[in-house]
């Protein structure tokens, strides 16, 4: 989160967010984004989810703040709306992480069954 005191911005914005794209699921597509990629499918959320990534990446790469702000939003995004397809709530993800929270990443890492 930003370092602004007055800044009054926090993740509950992600929940916000994963219940207007439930809500938006069932809309008109050529009226909801949100509707008309759940309309084109998974393969194509998945592409979307793949593209916010490497534009993310490669804003970091390039060290531009504001780009990677923005980016990371659209990746955000995208990413709650895979969920959604996926039948993943954000509650589910929030639970491993804070499970994760206080455990060294290579111990966790460790810790997952081997492929």
């Amino acid at each position: 989160m930003s370092q602004n005191p007055g800044n009054t911005a926090d993740a509950t914005v992600l929940d916000r967010l994963a219940t207007r794209i439930e809500a938006s699921r069932n809309s008109d597509p050529n009226l909801s984004y949100t509707a008309k990629m759940f309309a084109r499918g998974r393969a194509k959320i998945a592409q979307k989810v793949g593209e916010e990534a490497i534009e993310t990446v490669i804003e970091f790469i390039n060290n531009d703040r504001h780009a990677i702000v923005s980016e990371s939003a659209d990746l955000l995004y995208h990413l709650l709306l895979a969920w959604a397809d996926a039948g993943v709530a954000s509650a589910d993800v929030w639970a491993e992480l804070q499970r994760r929270e206080g455990v060294s990443g290579l111990v966790e890492k460790a810790s997952r069954p081997k492929a």
